[in-house]
């Protein structure tokens, strides 16, 4: 039985005091501890929304070598995709890259990693986007489910704790990780991988 249903009154009191416990679904050391079914049948179970907020975010098709199509085919069946990446040659992925040790490598990936995506930018209801924003942490909404890979200094994503929010009628956690989210997807600019004038201005540094 859920620990709500067999004590009420302890998490009404909860509730009182600000406790947000209800939200945590679940909790990892690592990203790589969450197991692969989790990620698949989250994006499987999505009805709504997929959205994805990362630097390079290359473990995500990795696992996952279909992930450009199964994407493909959750617009197809109604669900807005939104994936946004660190811009490779932005200010905030070069000091990651060199807090972790790895100076250019960072953006390197990031550049590999986009180009598992490049058929999701022409695809109706799907969009890709490029942010120059410093991450404190990875962020994978799945409708109401939301995986938050936080980021230590100095480490890289994968080594780093995750949690597993999921909505609830008080979900602070999830509405304010929600929020930032949107906050850098109104500032990040569209990916155009094939427009010759958006890569002029993406080798110029003009926007």
């Amino acid at each position: 039985m859920d620990e709500s249903y067999l004590w009420p009154d302890a998490d009404q009191q909860a509730s009182r005091f600000g406790s947000t416990q209800s939200e945590i679904a679940g909790t990892y050391p690592n990203r790589a501890s969450v197991p692969r079914d989790i990620w698949i049948s989250l994006l499987l179970g999505t009805m709504k929304q997929v959205d994805v907020l990362v630097f390079s975010g290359t473990f995500f098709a990795q696992t996952n070598p279909r992930i450009a199509r199964m994407l493909q085919e959750r617009a197809q069946a109604g669900v807005r995709v939104r994936l946004c990446f660190g811009d490779p040659e932005g200010e905030a992925v070069r000091i990651r890259g060199h807090e972790e040790g790895i100076g250019d490598t960072l953006a390197a990936k990031i550049k590999a990693s986009l180009t598992y995506y490049r058929s999701l930018v022409d695809h109706p209801g799907c969009e890709v986007r490029l942010h120059d924003t410093t991450l404190y942490n990875s962020i994978f909404r799945y409708d109401d489910h939301l995986l938050v890979n936080t980021h230590i200094w100095g480490q890289p994503a994968s080594a780093n704790p995750l949690f597993h929010l999921r909505r609830t009628p008080n979900a602070e956690w999830f509405d304010r990780y929600d929020e930032s989210f949107e906050a850098v997807w109104k500032a990040a600019r569209l990916w155009a991988p094939d427009n010759a004038d958006s890569k002029e201005r993406y080798r110029s540094g003009q926007d």
